[in-house]
């Protein structure tokens, strides 16, 4: 009787009332949902205007003439954009692997051990975070010139690897200060040495933090414009040559190819999430305690 009696009452609400509770209730993720909408319209046009059969010159109208697959089928015609993305791609490679490598190792020594100038250290890795890129482009341009290095390929390379250790290091770092160490030295215990527990257990742990790290650093050199216009010499990247390109009009290749690269980064997030669900199952192993049978 009480059960139906506030039932009864429920629907009793008023029709404002009842839009007004489920507002409340769902208030975060209607928020949530527009802002991710909000984010993925540019990308939404650009994947839309990519079949558009009127923009074979890239004028800025658009206006919608046609469906085609034209330019999908000919996404590599245009050899300037091609080099370009390549060029972008080697280097985000490159630059991901060293930053990587790198940071992941400095992350170790900050969060693991004791050393002089550790909280200087600390306090440095953030400082390339809080710079305006366009002072960090023109530092490096001084010092390359000081130097007397030939601004292209190689100062690019050296330019990314610098602004991408200090979003490695962070990312690692906070993965491993929730690292369980115990299952370390359990691993210890059984006789493992350092290197088969660093390659056994460590590192599949902190694989999806690494990864993560990774993605961020290769994100972050392939979308570099500002640092890379003040080094890049005659090297032109992807971002460099749409800005040259759009004083006169953006290709529809540069569409395709965005596209593309949207769907891979995509899928690659979709890979990396199920990464990090795996070493959440992992984490949760336990030994089973003394005296209790094992669950199957």
């Amino acid at each position: 009787m009480e059960a139906a009696t506030v039932s009864s009452r429920a629907g009793s609400k008023p029709a404002p009332a009842r839009a007004w509770a489920w507002l409340r209730r769902n208030a975060l993720l209607i928020f949530a949902g527009l802002a991710v909408l909000y984010m993925l319209v540019p990308i939404f046009v650009i994947a839309v205007f990519s079949f558009d059969t009127g923009n074979a010159q890239g004028e800025l109208d658009f206006a919608w003439d046609g469906f085609t697959l034209e330019y999908w089928q000919n996404a590599f015609a245009n050899k300037a954009v091609t080099e370009s993305m390549v060029t972008s791609l080697e280097l985000a490679a490159l630059a991901t692997v060293v930053s990587t490598a790198i940071g992941t190792l400095m992350a170790m020594a900050l969060v693991r051990h004791e050393f002089f100038g550790r909280r200087a250290t600390n306090l440095l890795i953030i400082l390339p975070l809080a710079t305006p890129e366009i002072v960090i482009g023109a530092a490096l341009l001084s010092m390359f010139i000081s130097y007397k290095v030939s601004l292209g390929f190689t100062s690019l390379f050296i330019a990314h690897v610098m602004f991408s250790i200090s979003f490695v290091v962070v990312v690692v770092r906070s993965r491993l200060i929730g690292f369980d160490r115990s299952i370390e030295e359990a691993a210890a215990d059984l006789g493992s040495t350092p290197l088969t527990t660093f390659r056994t257990v460590t590192l599949p742990l902190l694989a999806p933090g690494i990864v993560g790290a990774a993605l961020l650093a290769f994100a972050l050199s392939l979308d570099d414009f500002v640092i890379s216009n003040f080094n890049s010499g005659t090297t032109v990247t992807f971002p460099l040559f749409i800005f040259g390109a759009s004083l006169r009009g953006i290709p529809v290749q540069v569409n395709v190819l965005a596209t593309m690269l949207f769907v891979l980064t995509a899928l690659t997030i979709v890979l990396v999430l199920w990464q990090q669900r795996k070493a959440k199952e992992m984490a949760s192993v336990r030994p089973e305690q003394e005296g209790q049978p094992a669950q199957v």
